[in-house]
C-alpha cells in the first residue's frame, strides 16, 4: 500500500512540475511576443517605428522654438569636419520635439509619415505618468537583445554620432546594450540631424561627454565591425586586377564595327608600347607600366570620340553640382558635356557612350513625387536606359558595355548595379565586397571642392623637414573605424594627432588644413563608406595618406602603383597604428612624400580642363578599361 501511495506522489510531482514547466513557457512566449510586437514594428519599413534616445547634455533655455515645438536640427551637433565626407541633406530637415521639459529627457521617435520623421512624447524618465512609464518601457526594452531582422537598414552606413544623442541599444542584428549611435529606422536612408556649432571653445571635443560616452560606443561598434567575411589586401586586389581583366578581354559585342576594330588597334599599340627610358624613376614608379600609359593616353587624345546622351530631364540629367564631397560627378559632367575634343554629335563616329546623370540629384529626389523608395530611383534609371535603347542601336549592340556613368553618391554603387550594371560604372564608392568589379569599373577620387572658381586653392605642404607630427586625423564619428582610431589614439601620444570633429567655421578649416600640412602622415579612415575625400586632401597637401578602409579600390587603380606613395592598413591593425608608422625607413618616406608631389597632378580639376588633370585621368581610365575589353586581332 505505501509502495502504490509512493509511487501516485511521484507522478502527481511529475505532472506538477511538467504544469510547471508549461506554465513558464507560456509567460516567456507572451512576454517576448509582447516586446516583439511593442518594439520590433518600429525597425520595419512603414509607419509606426519607434527609436528611443536619450537628450544627454543640452541647453535647452537656447533651444528656438517652432509652433510650440523645438527645432531639433538645432540642438545636436552632427560630428563635422571641415571637409564633411558623408552625405548631408541638401535641404534643413525639422524634426519637432513636444513637451521636452529638461537634460535627460527621452525622446520617442515615431514613424515616418510621407518622408518625414517625426520626434513626439518627450518625457522626464523619472516621471510617474503614463507616457513616463511606457517610454521607461521602451527602453527598456532595449536590454533585451531582441533580434531583428537583417532589412531594417541598421549596420555601419547607418550611423551617425550627433554629440547629444544617447541612443538605447543597438548590435549586430539585435537590440542590445546601450550605445553612443543614432540610427535611422528608414530602409535606406541616414537620419541628417544638420545643425549649427554653438561651442566654438570645444574645437577638438577632446573632453566631456563626446569622449567619455567614446569607449562605450566603441564596445557597441565592434558587435558589427566584421561583415561579409575576411577583407581584400591591396595585394589581392592586385592579383584580382590582372585575373579580372584577362576575363573582361573574352567580351565580343553582338556585332562587330569599324569602331571596335579602332579600339583593337588602340590596345595592340598600347601592349607594345615602346619602353621610355628618358623619364626620371621616381616618377615611372608611381605607374604600373609607364610607358603603356603614356602610349594609351597619346592614343586617346588622338582617338577617343564620346558621344553624350541628350535624353533625361533636369535636375537629375544635365544639372552638374559643382560643390562639396559629391562635386567630382558634378565637375565631369559640366566639362565633359562642354568639351570639344572628345564629344561627337553624330554617335555613329563614337567609341564611347556617356550617359550624364547625377546620383546626389536623384539620391535627393527621394520622398518627392513620384519618388517614395530606393526602388523607385532605380526604376528612373532603368525607365532612361529602356527610352535610350530604344531610340539608338548602340546600347543594344553592346549591351550598355561601351556606355558609361559617372556616380559619386554613396547610393550609386546600388543605384547602377542591376540597369547599368554592364557600363563602366565610374563611381566614388569603390567597395569591392559590395559589387564594384575592379575588372570593368572606374574608382573616381572624392575630391571636396571648396571653391569651384579656384579648384587648386590651398594645395601644397611644407617640407618634410618641419613636419613635426607623426600622424592626423579629424572628422565626425561617422562609421565604426573612426571610433575604434579615436580610442586608441586619441590623447595617447604627443605625434598622434587624432579627433574628433573640428569646427566647420573660417578658423576650424584653416587649422585642419594647418594639420594636414605639418603632418607626415594623414589617416584616412573610412566613414561610413569606404570612401573619403581625405585621400585626394593627404596628396593636396604633400602627407602621406594611410587608407583605413577595408575592400576600398583607390582611384585609377589600373594605371597607379598606389602603394608608392600611400599606406593601407587594415582596420584590425589599427591598435598597432603607430608602430608600423614608425617603423617605416626614413628614406622610404622621403620617396613616398616626393612622389605625392608628383602625382598631386592627377587628381587637381581645371576650369578649363589641362592635359594630364582630373578630368583627362577619368576619361583616360574610362578609355582604357574599354580597350582592354575588346578582343584582341
Amino acid at each position: 500500500m505505501d509502495f502504490c501511495f509512493k509511487g501516485l506522489c511521484a507522478v502527481k510531482i511529475k505532472q506538477l512540475l511538467c504544469i510547471i514547466v508549461i506554465a513558464i513557457a507560456v509567460l516567456v512566449f507572451s512576454q517576448t511576443t509582447s516586446l516583439d510586437e511593442h518594439y520590433l514594428p518600429s525597425l520595419s519599413h512603414t509607419n509606426g517605428g519607434i527609436l528611443t534616445f536619450m537628450v544627454s547634455s543640452t541647453n535647452l533655455s537656447n533651444i528656438p522654438k517652432s509652433d510650440n515645438a523645438y527645432n531639433i536640427h538645432e540642438v545636436f551637433s552632427n560630428a563635422n569636419t571641415p571637409d564633411l565626407d558623408e552625405e548631408v541633406s541638401s535641404e534643413k530637415d525639422t524634426y519637432n520635439v513636444t513637451s521636452l521639459t529638461g537634460v535627460g529627457d527621452i525622446i520617442a521617435l515615431t514613424g515616418i509619415e510621407e518622408g518625414n520623421l517625426k520626434l513626439v512624447a518627450a518625457k522626464p524618465v523619472k516621471g510617474d505618468t503614463d507616457a513616463a512609464r511606457n517610454i521607461n518601457s521602451r527602453a527598456s526594452a532595449g536590454s533585451h537583445h531582441i533580434k531583428s531582422s537583417n532589412q531594417t537598414g541598421f549596420g555601419p552606413s547607418n550611423q551617425l554620432l550627433p554629440r547629444d544623442l544617447k541612443f538605447i541599444g543597438q548590435e549586430s542584428g539585435s537590440l542590445g546594450v546601450s550605445d553612443v549611435i543614432n540610427t535611422s529606422p528608414t530602409h535606406d536612408d541616414k537620419v541628417h540631424l544638420e545643425t549649427q556649432r554653438t561651442n566654438k571653445d570645444n574645437e577638438l571635443l577632446q573632453t566631456g561627454s563626446y569622449m567619455s560616452n567614446l569607449s562605450t560606443m566603441v564596445a557597441g561598434a565592434s558587435g558589427f565591425r566584421k561583415r561579409g567575411g575576411k577583407p581584400t589586401s591591396i595585394f589581392q586586389m592586385n592579383s584580382l586586377l590582372l585575373k579580372n581583366s584577362a576575363s573582361m578581354m573574352a567580351m565580343r559585342p553582338l556585332l562587330s564595327s569599324t569602331r571596335d576594330k579602332e579600339l583593337q588597334h588602340a590596345k595592340l599599340e598600347i601592349k607594345n608600347a615602346p619602353i621610355i627610358r628618358n623619364v626620371p624613376e621616381v616618377h615611372a614608379s608611381l605607374f604600373r607600366n609607364y610607358s603603356m600609359f603614356r602610349r594609351s593616353y597619346e592614343l586617346m587624345e588622338r582617338m577617343l570620340k564620346v558621344y553624350v546622351y541628350r535624353e533625361g530631364e533636369k535636375p537629375i540629367f544635365h544639372q552638374p553640382h559643382l560643390r562639396g564631397i559629391y562635386a567630382s560627378e558634378g565637375w565631369f559632367m559640366k566639362l565633359m558635356e562642354g568639351n570639344r575634343q572628345f564629344v561627337v554629335r553624330d554617335p555613329k563616329k563614337a567609341l564611347l557612350f556617356y550617359m550624364p546623370f547625377s546620383s546626389l540629384k536623384l539620391r535627393n529626389a527621394l520622398h518627392e513625387p513620384n519618388f517614395s523608395s530606393q526602388k523607385d530611383l532605380e526604376n528612373h534609371l532603368k525607365n532612361y536606359v529602356d527610352t535610350v535603347a530604344r531610340r539608338y542601336r548602340f546600347w543594344n549592340r553592346t549591351k550598355g558595355a561601351d556606355h558609361f556613368v559617372v556616380a559619386c553618391h554613396d547610393w550609386a554603387l546600388r543605384f547602377t548595379r542591376k540597369n547599368l550594371g554592364n557600363c563602366i560604372r565610374v563611381l566614388c564608392n569603390s567597395n569591392i565586397a559590395r559589387g564594384f568589379n575592379i575588372g570593368k569599373d572606374v574608382s573616381l577620387p572624392v575630391t571636396y571642392i571648396r571653391s569651384g572658381e579656384n579648384p587648386r586653392k590651398d594645395i601644397g605642404g611644407i617640407h618634410p623637414s618641419q613636419r613635426t607630427i607623426l600622424a592626423f586625423f579629424a572628422g565626425g564619428m561617422h562609421g565604426f573605424v573612426r571610433p575604434i582610431l579615436l580610442q586608441y589614439w586619441n590623447n595617447k601620444e604627443p605625434d598622434m594627432k587624432i579627433f574628433g570633429p573640428m569646427p566647420r567655421d573660417i578658423d576650424g578649416k584653416a587649422r585642419y588644413r594647418e594639420f594636414m600640412r605639418s603632418s607626415r602622415y594623414c589617416i584616412c579612415a573610412k566613414g561610413y563608406e569606404v570612401h573619403t575625400p581625405r585621400v585626394v586632401e593627404s596628396i593636396y597637401y604633400e602627407c602621406v595618406p594611410v587608407i583605413i578602409s577595408d575592400n576600398y579600390v583607390p582611384p585609377f587603380f589600373d594605371i597607379l602603383n598606389w602603394e608608392m606613395f600611400a599606406l593601407f592598413i587594415l582596420e584590425k591593425d589599427i591598435p598597432n597604428l603607430r608602430s608600423i608608422l614608425l617603423s617605416i625607413p626614413e628614406d622610404k618616406y622621403m620617396m613616398m612624400q616626393q612622389r605625392l608631389k608628383i602625382v598631386q597632378q592627377y587628381f587637381v580639376w581645371h576650369k578649363i580642363p589641362e592635359k594630364y588633370d582630373l578630368f583627362h585621368m577619368i576619361l583616360h581610365s574610362v578609355w582604357y578599361k574599354r580597350v582592354f575589353q575588346v578582343k584582341s586581332l
